[in-house]
């Protein structure tokens, strides 16, 4: 009995994909070896820490106009905060 539903749910002929299309194509002006290296030197970045503040300037000026960004030094210590935070009863965490 099994065999026979699963027989008559399964489709008879498979699929047939006609052709295959990219979702978004790369442009080539964009995909340029300086592009890859910054993406490549952000990612390392990102992965030890180090937060990018360009991206932060950028995303300041597109979504928050109104708003002053921090400084540079202002920035990278209210993310060394948000990392290891030890005030204000917070669990400190050490660096080192």
């Amino acid at each position: 009995m099994a065999k026979l539903i699963y027989r008559v749910a399964r489709p008879l002929v498979p699929p047939v994909i006609i052709r295959c299309q990219r979702i978004a194509p790369p442009s080539p002006e964009k995909l340029t070896l300086r592009l890859v290296m910054q993406r490549l030197a952000q990612c390392f970045r990102l992965m030890v820490g180090v937060q990018d503040y360009g991206n932060y300037v950028r995303h300041m000026q597109a979504h928050h106009p109104d708003q002053p960004a921090m400084s540079e030094r202002d920035f990278h210590r209210y993310c060394l905060d948000a990392r290891f935070p030890g005030k204000g009863g917070k669990l400190g965490k050490c660096p080192c």
